[in-house]
């Protein structure tokens, strides 16, 4: 039994959005451990963050924290208030909520490489700046910010996971459009689809935790792979058996966001989007395979799983 293993055993621990992608795969995670759940749907605790603070009735050794509103383009300023209220109102409420019952020993925040405010760039580490200007990233950096202090304030073994694109059964965001537009024999990549991206299996992830829980620190999360585009569409092509997405030259590609751009907002797509489309974003996490992360490859991962 590993050292991390030991510490947690018979520990109590909290999930916060155990009804999410991630929060489902963490919540699987701990089999030998009392696991409690906080969700606005099930679970232990029915608690929306964003307005109340919790009220447990337990000290927990352990607080997982991926409760949050994900990566998204706010259309209204309603949205982007949203980013605050679940991001950084409903972080301050569980710590709140925490303060009331008793402190935990280790506090992990699961974040995003958003917080960097980058589109494009190679090997970025967690020495670079967190310049994130647009509302999801901004909000990250202000809950990284409170979980930091708060952490230091009392003591607890502090750790903020930044994550890429996750991989994994019925995945959201980015990847789950990718699949879907597949399915229908809409998708298609742009300019050979050479761009790479960093990602990570969300079960990789899970498994890291207990050990990286112990220790405490900022890390970067990825495969170490970053496929690009025609990788990953053409090996999920092959698994659902439809067709090689389709190439659009990047002449064409061009062509159709300047297009965007003199329609506005409401276009598809505009330069600005084919830029980032077409350009690499990967992320460095030699610091975490440091304490020994050793994730699968997400194209590994792919070619042997339904998503």
């Amino acid at each position: 039994m590993g050292l991390a293993k030991k510490f947690l055993l018979n520990m109590s621990i909290l999930i916060t959005g155990s009804s999410g992608f991630l929060g489902g795969i963490l919540k699987k995670s701990f089999k030998d451990e009392k696991v409690f759940e906080l969700n606005r749907k099930s679970g232990d605790y029915h608690c929306s963050l964003a307005i109340a603070i919790p009220n447990f009735n337990e000290r927990f050794y352990l607080v997982i924290h991926s409760a949050g509103k994900a990566h998204s383009v706010p259309k209204t300023a309603e949205d982007k208030k949203q980013f605050v209220d679940v991001n950084v109102t409903g972080t301050l409420n569980l710590l709140q909520g925490l303060e009331k019952t008793g402190i935990p020993k280790q506090f992990v925040y699961i974040s995003s490489v958003s917080v960097y405010g980058q589109e494009f760039g190679n090997n970025i580490d967690e020495k670079f700046p967190v310049v994130a200007k647009d509302p999801y990233g901004s909000s990250k950096i202000e809950a990284e910010t409170l979980v930091k202090n708060w952490c230091d304030k009392y003591n607890i073994v502090c750790t903020i996971l930044r994550l890429p694109l996750l991989v994994g059964e019925n995945p959201p965001g980015n990847l789950g459009a990718m699949l879907k537009a597949i399915d229908k024999g809409f998708y298609f990549n742009i300019a050979g689809g050479k761009a790479r991206k960093s990602m990570v299996l969300a079960e990789d992830v899970a498994a890291f935790i207990p050990k990286v829980a112990t220790v405490g620190g900022t890390y970067n999360l990825t495969d170490g792979v970053h496929p690009d585009f025609n990788e990953l569409s053409t090996i999920i092509s092959e698994r659902k058996n439809k067709k090689t997405p389709f190439n659009l030259p990047l002449s064409i590609a061009k062509l159709v966001g300047y297009v965007g751009d003199l329609l506005g907002n409401k276009a598809p797509i505009n330069s600005m989007k084919l830029k980032k489309i077409t350009s690499d974003l990967t992320f460095d996490d030699s610091k975490a395979r440091e304490l020994g992360w050793n994730p699968q490859s997400v194209l590994d991962y792919l070619k042997y799983n339904d998503l």
